[in-house]
């Protein structure tokens, strides 16, 4: 029985592409989390271009939606299993706000230097998600008119800050993009039912005076 069941999950292992554990992410995002999920476009098979979408010049290759395209996103697990089935290595791009969170991302060096600091200063934070060249940090889902009104009181905002929130996307741990893989620099805890997140205003002050002190300037990437 034993052998019969180590087969089929090796079966299985195959037909997913050797990457069951996308399958099971998108899964948890979308049944457990209720965070809305699509394949994202993967990185162009045939090692032409970063981006297996018809844009040369991509600016998020290979995590981005495509077909389907960003309305698709659902919290079904039935949709979500025969996607990833039929799409074992493609990327899990969340649709961010509604019931799903938003974000705030940054360059990936000003971001690990504002996070030691805001370590130092005991402020809590929600999960982290980091690729190659840039670090998103998750929020409790804003309106545009919120942050309109956050940006507006502030006298200094750099450029190189990123907001991802109703109608944007962003893509999750552990897809494989064309700018390399993306990760948990600050996890979820294991078997939170939903992760805490912060609100999107103690995130932007607390990330904007920690680049002021730190005297990273950001540069826009």
């Amino acid at each position: 029985m034993r052998e019969i069941l180590g087969r089929r999950r090796r079966l299985l292992s195959r037909r997913n592409g050797g990457r069951p554990e996308l399958l099971g992410a998108a899964l948890t995002f979308a049944a457990e989390w209720q965070w809305p999920v699509l394949p994202g476009v993967a990185p162009d098979p045939q090692g032409r271009a970063r981006c297996g979408c018809p844009d040369p010049e991509c600016t998020v290759p290979g995590a981005h939606p495509f077909d389907p395209g960003l309305l698709a996103a659902t919290t079904d697990p039935r949709m979500v299993r025969w996607w990833w089935t039929n799409r074992p290595g493609a990327p899990i791009v969340m649709a961010t706000g509604g019931s799903a969170p938003c974000a705030v991302s940054l360059p990936a060096l000003a971001a690990a230097r504002a996070l030691a600091l805001l370590d130092k200063r005991g402020m809590r934070l929600g999960p982290v998600v980091a690729s190659p060249t840039r670090w998103s940090l998750l929020v409790r889902p804003y309106s545009m008119e919120q942050l309109g009104e956050l940006l507006y009181a502030k006298d200094f905002v750099p450029g190189s800050l990123r907001f991802h929130g109703e109608g944007g996307y962003l893509a999750l741990p552990p897809s494989e993009t064309g700018q390399g893989a993306v990760r948990w620099e600050r996890a979820p805890l294991p078997g939170s039912a939903s992760p805490w997140v912060p609100g999107v205003e103690a995130v932007v002050d607390a990330v904007v005076d920690a680049l002021t002190r730190t005297g990273v300037s950001a540069p826009e990437l």
